[in-house]
């Protein structure tokens, strides 16, 4: 028998071994990918909830207001694919005098879209942002 004849069938046997690997490391990096734009977007809406809350408008806008414009921006940018529940807001400081602080915490846990269902041990990932502004 020729040397050919004998590894005629190793290498789809090693593109078997492999292909498993490699897909979990592709999917990781666009499931890690869009995990950071959402990390981006969770710290856009914290910033823009408390831009809208120290405008010096009459009146002055209350935590439910704040809250709704952080609803408002995640649920326009905010990419998820299993339906994950709205981001957590609190607002503390909303409606105080003049240079008191405002504080937008905003949390959200974004679930992984196809590695976790390879790597089910992942779960979910903790995204959180808070900004502090003072009162126009």
């Amino acid at each position: 028998m020729t040397r050919l004849k004998l590894h005629a069938g190793s290498q789809l046997v090693e593109f078997a071994l492999l292909m498993p690997l490699l897909l979990i490391v592709m999917f990781g990096a666009i499931d890690f990918s869009l995990g950071l734009y959402d990390k981006a977007v969770v710290t856009n809406a914290s910033r823009e909830g408390a831009r809208a809350g120290i405008v010096a408008t009459v009146p002055r806008p209350d935590q439910a207001a704040i809250a709704t414009v952080v609803q408002s921006y995640c649920q326009n940018y905010l990419i998820n694919f299993n339906g994950a529940a709205a981001p957590v807001v609190v607002v503390s400081g909303a409606g105080g005098a003049s240079g008191d602080p405002l504080m937008v915490h905003v949390q959200y846990f974004y679930s992984y879209a196809i590695v976790s269902r390879l790597v089910p041990s992942l779960g979910s990932l903790n995204l959180s942002s808070t900004t502090v502004m003072r009162l126009e």
